[in-house]
């Protein structure tokens, strides 16, 4: 059979309804649908997809989550290659793509499905991240009110973020507390509007960083890592910043042409030795925790070159911008042929 790159996502208005026949409001669906924008913002280029797998002697099929249980029965082991899009084990599910793809005996891109859980689960993953050494900020863990582990102390004070939701935004401007009972009533608004519990971490200074990573090549290591400051004007994101990036919410900030880009910045140019750091920190990433293929890691870095790790990403938002700027940089292709001609060299193999 063709050798075939298969490309699972979730779309945002599945979600939506699936959320909203549980019962959430439409504003807090649309919400949490919006981190599923990366499949509205790629379908548009399902097409250029095709033709670059084509240009790389493969066939290429984009198959909706609620489809890829069928489909991936069907597929052949040898000669199929699937990459999920989107991942989730809460409000998402892309998490159960790799599962599926393993219990069919099909070769995938990306961390192994187990890693796919631990990365939405904040709390869990820190503890993990912080026993292999790394540098994350210790947290607490609050749901509805109540501590189910207090917080250090901390002189900065803290910054609250859903455990489940989102990665590193505060969904609030208020989300930097230095009052632990503003930590707590952040729990409850979390609870009532979401559904999740929140780590409490002791709020870190510094500026903003994504490490992005695609192993197009076989035997790629942490010299093909870009590493940049994301300058977006505040000292975090919310809720509302990221919507306004991407999907429909995204789409209509250009037509209106209010669209604003984070600018980015290669870390190397100011801060070589932090530069030098996060490579170091992704390399025992790779080998201790098994991130592998593709993925990112959100860090902050201070002045005098400290750096904290603030979460990892098993699914980058390849079509978001800081991806895209990624290929072209790293790779001198476009986001279309550096997945192609990725997926073409695991197929050779």
């Amino acid at each position: 059979m063709r050798p075939t790159l298969i490309l699972v996502h979730e779309p945002e208005k599945a979600c939506f309804d699936r959320l909203v026949a549980d019962g959430y409001p439409a504003e807090r669906a649309t919400e949490i649908s919006s981190y599923l924008a990366q499949s509205t913002d790629f379908a548009p280029e399902f097409d250029q997809l095709a033709a670059a797998c084509e240009r790389n002697g493969l066939a290429f099929v984009a198959v909706e989550l609620d489809d890829a249980a069928t489909v991936l029965a069907r597929a052949d082991p040898v000669s199929t290659l699937v990459w999920t899009l989107t991942d989730g084990i809460a409000y998402f599910r892309g998490g159960a793509a790799p599962a599926m793809a393993r219990l069919n005996g099909l070769r995938t891109i990306g961390a192994d499905d187990a890693l796919f859980a631990l990365c939405q689960d904040k709390f869990r993953s820190g503890a993990v991240l912080g026993a292999l050494g790394l540098p994350v900020p210790p947290a607490g863990f609050a749901r509805n009110g109540a501590w189910l582990v207090e917080p250090p102390a901390s002189a900065a004070g803290w910054f609250v973020k859903p455990n489940r939701l989102g990665a590193k935004i505060g969904i609030w401007p208020d989300s930097r507390v230095t009052d632990l009972g503003h930590a707590l009533e952040l729990s409850r608004r979390v609870f009532a509007h979401y559904r999740d519990d929140v780590v409490v971490q002791p709020y870190v200074a510094g500026r903003n960083v994504r490490a992005s990573f695609l192993g197009l090549k076989p035997q790629t290591g942490v010299e093909a890592l870009g590493i940049a400051f994301v300058e977006s004007g505040g000292d975090f994101q919310t809720m509302a910043d990221s919507m306004a990036l991407y999907g429909d919410t995204g789409q209509a900030a250009r037509n209106a042409g209010i669209y604003a880009e984070p600018v980015l910045e290669p870390v190397a140019s100011n801060q070589p030795a932090a530069d030098r750091a996060i490579r170091a920190v992704a390399q025992r990433l790779m080998s201790g925790l098994g991130l592998r293929d593709v993925f990112s890691v959100d860090l902050r870095i201070e002045a005098d070159d400290t750096i904290h790790l603030i979460e990892f990403e098993v699914c980058p938002g390849l079509p978001c911008f800081d991806f895209r700027d990624y290929c072209r940089r790293q790779w001198g292709m476009s986001l279309a042929d550096a997945m192609a001609q990725t997926a073409a060299n695991r197929l050779r193999l």
